[in-house]
């Protein structure tokens, strides 16, 4: 762990209980003088605290010191993703966190299925975990949009990976906001609102599953 998440880290005094006590005091052994970094992940701050009492349930520990220190990636992508099986984006979305996603839009698309309800809370406690890891001093922001058309109104210079000859590739450096589909693609009105010039594709024969074009296009783009 490069850092252990508290959203009250930055106050003189921390209290740790529940889950991150378990985890810090009982699987990590930590003891009496140990220093830990903490973040809040609402600024950009990494907090340095001292252990100074433990108890059955819980420990206390005290500010030493903080600094600003902002772990990110240089690029920015924002990813409007039709949804899919939300035990799918739940294994998946950890990774595009550590590739650097700034931002994931879930739309509800013509093949999406109705039943599929995305649990922004759970995401988050994966995020925060994966960012734990990683050292990144944020996650990625989620939303949720009703429609292709609704995101397109919400959001400028968008484009769609699809079937195309125009190579990803090509386009990697101008890409901000890209929209992927879910299983079965996209619909022939949602394809309507393409741009032709907006739309790009992967050098491949092969069908890729919606998780795997996410993974692929962000790490093109990104890294």
């Amino acid at each position: 762990m490069q850092f252990t998440y508290h959203k009250e880290a930055s106050q003189e005094i921390l209290t740790v209980d529940n889950e991150t006590y378990k985890y810090l005091f009982k699987a990590r052994r930590q003891k009496i003088n140990d220093e830990i970094y903490f973040r809040n992940l609402n600024d950009k701050n990494i907090y340095l605290y001292r252990v100074i009492d433990i108890t059955k349930k819980d420990a206390k520990l005290q500010l030493l010191s903080f600094e600003e220190k902002i772990i990110e990636n240089d690029k920015k992508i924002h990813l409007g993703w039709c949804l899919i099986d939300p035990k799918i984006v739940e294994k998946y979305i950890a990774s595009l966190n550590e590739l650097g996603v700034d931002k994931i839009t879930f739309i509800y698309c013509e093949y999406s299925q109705n039943n599929f309800k995305i649990n922004m809370d759970k995401l988050e406690k994966i995020l925060i975990n994966s960012s734990s890891q990683c050292g990144r001093s944020s996650i990625i922001k989620l939303e949720s949009s009703n429609g292709i058309e609704d995101f397109l109104k919400q959001n400028d210079n968008v484009y769609f990976l699809d079937f195309s000859s125009k190579s990803i590739d090509s386009k990697k450096d101008e890409i901000k906001t890209l929209v992927l589909g879910c299983e079965g693609g996209f619909s022939k009105k949602e394809r309507d609102y393409f741009e032709e010039n907006k739309i790009v594709g992967f050098d491949s024969k092969l069908i890729l599953r919606s998780e795997t074009a996410a993974i692929s296009a962000v790490s093109k783009i990104i890294v």
